[in-house]
């Protein structure tokens, strides 16, 4: 499983400024770090994980949005056109992330896993702004500044606003609805 120390020694190998945060209690989930932390939930992120299907094969596909904002199957689906999707399973996030459930950091996550990136936060957090985010660890949270954050999330930013959407289906190259 990844964790703090994992993500600290590729932030410092790409020379970029962030604290790995000693947290007060342990957090069970994301949700739990603007209540830890004491800032606010827009600049605190989590990372969603869904089961997506569509013509008879399912994967997964992970979002990233602030903890107050999180995306439902529903939006999932409608940006995907995507036939059937689920919230995956704790053993899901676990193996397809290397996370803890619940606990899944935006990076360093897997090459073949499709990310998007919730819209919303691009244009609601400043670039200079700091933003926290769990590190796979009950302990610890990351706190960077979200300019380097979303430089280095592979990501596909989409909106996560509206019920239906066209042509987002190639976002996952493997799926394609009739």
């Amino acid at each position: 499983m990844k964790d703090a120390l994992a993500i600290h020694r590729w932030l410092l190998a790409h020379q970029i400024h962030h604290e790995i945060v000693r947290l007060p209690r342990p957090l069970t989930c994301s949700d739990e770090l603007p209540e830890v932390l004491g800032v606010t939930p827009e600049t605190c992120l989590c990372v969603s994980l869904f089961e997506v299907s569509a013509r008879g094969r399912t994967h997964e596909v992970a979002v990233v949005s602030a903890v107050n904002s999180c995306p439902g199957p529903a939006a999932v689906g409608a940006v995907l056109r995507a036939h059937r999707v689920t919230p995956a399973s704790a053993f899901t996030v676990n193996s397809a992330t290397d996370y803890a459930h619940g606990l899944v950091c935006p990076l360093l996550l897997p090459d073949d896993l499709t990310v998007l990136v919730d819209q919303r936060l691009m244009e609601r957090i400043d670039p200079d702004e700091v933003v926290h985010t769990a590190t796979g660890e009950r302990r610890t949270a990351l706190r960077v500044r979200a300019i380097h954050l979303f430089d280095l999330v592979a990501a596909k930013p989409v909106d996560l606003t509206t019920t239906h959407r066209r042509g987002l289906a190639s976002l996952v190259s493997p799926m394609r609805t009739a």
